[in-house]
């Protein structure tokens, strides 16, 4: 235990009828309330704050003013400095914490956050009809926050989060080959390549639209992602099929015939652009094929052609492990939320049956077959058991 600070290091004085204790940290002389009249409260403050700074554990007084809303501020600076401004992400987190958890949290003192008020949070959420997802995606921005104020000194405490609430809207869309060649051909040509990419390879769409010639070997047949250009930050290959090849060779062509400075696998034709977006033409393509939900909209999603990757490479025989390298999915959990069937899958599964039950019928059959006597031209014929007793009996 260390020593009790002297008064050359730390000092405390009355300031009407309340200690006051003094101190210098980071080089600067800090005051602080006891919000006591007991000098020994004033001792034991010092104490406190002395240990604090040999441990590296000190946080400056001013923490018990942060609000909340400088929290989310430094969770945004956390996201800039990594590089995912201007990202869809960034875009997100920006946008929930302006329409929900500011607005609930923003203005309370962070020290002042406690396990009750952000369970009424979650009430005032779920009665708003918000769903149990939304509001475990918010709740871990809140919670994210209060971790990185208290890693940079802002705040001392990190409230108790309550348990996630239960998520069970898992989506289970694919695209079966043909619906998927019937929207591919409502694209405009430029979308198609992207399009085709997702169908074989079960790539996330970031990392499809942000490939550059350099990653793609045509002649090996693979195309490489680095760590740092993938969801997960880990390096992957992925391999190309014969399909897949053609249409990277064909991209390369009018690449290098159009635009050959531009470093983009997919590139608008008309300006050489990288593609970012193109949920309005998928949406159209979608309806023009007649796939729509009952309020005539667009039903697929872009993420069920990388559900529909992940289920073709395990339906051809893929073993999982090598599945989930090509995909990204770095736990079996997820994984298996995208290995996923459908109705063809179980009519495929009678099939199998079928045939297996078949199998052993005809192995029972077999087993249970006449003996076969041959006869004296090298022909075979077949007794019952019942014929050859009945023969003996005869002989007899």
């Amino acid at each position: 235990m260390p020593k009790k600070p002297e008064l050359k290091w730390g000092t405390k004085r009355l300031r009407g009828r309340i200690w006051w204790v003094g101190y210098y940290a980071g080089g600067e002389q800090q005051w602080e309330s006891t919000h006591s009249t007991d000098e020994k409260d004033a001792d034991a403050l010092l104490e406190k704050r002395y240990i604090e700074l040999k441990t590296g554990t000190y946080v400056e007084p001013s923490a018990d003013r942060v609000t909340v809303s400088e929290l989310f501020d430094g969770l945004l600076r956390d996201y800039r400095r990594q590089g995912r401004d201007g990202t869809k992400s960034y875009d997100w987190l920006e946008g929930v914490l302006r329409k929900h958890v500011r607005p609930a949290f923003g203005l309370v003192r962070a020290a002042k956050v406690s396990y009750g008020k952000i369970e009424r949070y979650i009430d005032a959420r779920l009665q708003a009809g918000a769903a149990n997802a939304s509001v475990n995606r918010e709740l871990a921005l809140l919670h994210r926050a209060f971790v990185l104020g208290r890693k940079t000194g802002l705040i001392r405490v990190v409230p108790a989060m309550p348990e996630k609430l239960e998520e069970n809207n898992v989506r289970k869309g694919f695209f079966e080959r043909g619906p998927f060649v019937l929207v591919r051909s409502h694209l405009p040509e430029d979308l198609r390549p992207p399009v085709t990419f997702a169908y074989w390879t079960g790539c996330r769409k970031g990392e499809i639209l942000m490939l550059q010639w350099p990653q793609v070997d045509l002649i090996e047949r693979l195309v490489r992602l680095e760590p740092g250009e993938t969801k997960n930050d880990e390096p992957r290959a992925i391999p190309l099929g014969s399909e897949l090849l053609e249409v990277l060779k064909m991209q390369k062509e009018i690449r290098d015939q159009e635009w050959p400075n531009t470093p983009w696998v997919f590139f608008w034709y008309a300006t050489g652009e990288r593609i970012k977006c193109f949920y309005d033409s998928w949406r159209e393509a979608c309806k023009k094929a007649g796939l729509v939900n009952q309020d005539g909209k667009a039903a697929p999603l872009f993420h069920d052609l990388r559900r529909t990757g992940v289920r073709n490479l395990v339906r051809a025989g893929v073993p999982e492990s090598v599945a989930m390298r090509i995909s990204g999915h770095k736990t079996r959990s997820v994984f298996e939320r995208y290995n996923i069937g459908s109705e063809s899958d179980l009519h495929w599964a009678a099939r199998k049956l079928d045939q297996y039950v078949e199998g052993q019928e005809r192995q029972r059959q077999q087993s249970q077959a006449p003996a076969t006597v041959p006869a004296n031209n090298d022909n075979s014929m077949t007794i019952s058991e019942s014929t050859v007793r009945k023969t003996a009996e005869r002989i007899n």
